[in-house]
């Protein structure tokens, strides 16, 4: 402002007040449009990874009593049957020397498995039995690959038989539940009885992340509703008790049928 007044008085150009105040006024102005200082942009926060899903442990079998050797699925059926109606919980399957045979309850601890057996024999409801602890049936590098293997390979040992899950009559057909909770104990692992239990008890696997040993559901009575499940064998195959009249089998999952019933497939280990 000083430097203006000089110049003016220089040339002899006095300003009038109202030319003063244009001038205060204009540089009054630009200091305000001017630009401000740059001033560097905050880093963005970095992302923070979301948990991993936890995967859901179903509850391990230790010990559980083993009983009978039967030449026929019907005969270790009826057994398994007789045992039901005793308020024992009994379920039979084909074992690797493709004997069938009955295995009693889960326990905690040897000796309450002893315990039941010898009560059972007492009540003369079974004769010689042993006490057996379930597992998988080849130990592999990989724990949760070896165990999908080994629930596959001991579901293979079904196909074939004309299976129905301890308890339910003959009429009524073969038990899809039951075969795969059948096929988890007797690797060792306890799953939920019907195949809606078990959908909600898994963990949601996608088509392209489906390993074997994963369970495979259906909605096979209506559109929304879990009513049929089966065990994934690999290569868009899977082991299932179809339906009353027919025998376990293997299906693919590509087939029309269940490709339009697929509702998911879950994992458990």
């Amino acid at each position: 402002m000083h430097a203006i007044a000089t110049h003016l008085h220089r040339y002899r150009l006095w300003p009038t007040l109202p030319m003063l105040l244009c001038v205060v006024l204009y540089l009054t102005a630009c200091a305000r449009h001017a630009k401000p200082p740059s001033v560097a942009p905050r880093p963005p926060a970095p992302i923070q990874p979301l948990p991993p899903v936890a995967q859901p442990a179903l509850p391990a079998i230790q010990f559980t009593v083993q009983v009978g050797a039967f030449s026929t699925s019907a005969r270790a059926a009826a057994y398994a049957d007789h045992l039901q109606a005793a308020g024992v919980d009994a379920y039979y399957f084909i074992d690797v020397d493709q004997l069938y045979k009955v295995r009693l309850e889960r326990f905690d601890n040897r000796e309450a498995a002893l315990a039941l057996g010898l009560e059972l024999q007492t009540r003369a409801l079974i004769d010689a039995f042993f006490i057996v602890h379930p597992q998988p049936e080849q130990a592999l590098p990989d724990p949760p690959l070896a165990l999908g293997e080994s629930i596959v390979r001991t579901a293979h040992r079904f196909i074939g038989t004309a299976y129905r899950w301890g308890g339910t009559s003959a009429e009524k057909g073969f038990d899809c539940s039951g075969l795969t909770m059948t096929v988890y104990r007797l690797n060792g692992l306890e799953l939920p009885r019907t195949a809606l239990q078990q959908y909600r008890a898994g963990t949601p696997v996608a088509k392209e992340a489906r390993r074997p040993g994963d369970l495979v559901f259906f909605a096979t009575e209506s559109a929304r509703r879990i009513s049929h499940v089966g065990i994934y064998s690999g290569q868009g195959q899977f082991i299932h008790a179809p339906s009353r009249g027919n025998a376990i089998r293997s299906a693919s999952l590509d087939n029309s049928y269940f490709a339009s019933r697929y509702k998911g497939a879950r994992r458990y280990f």
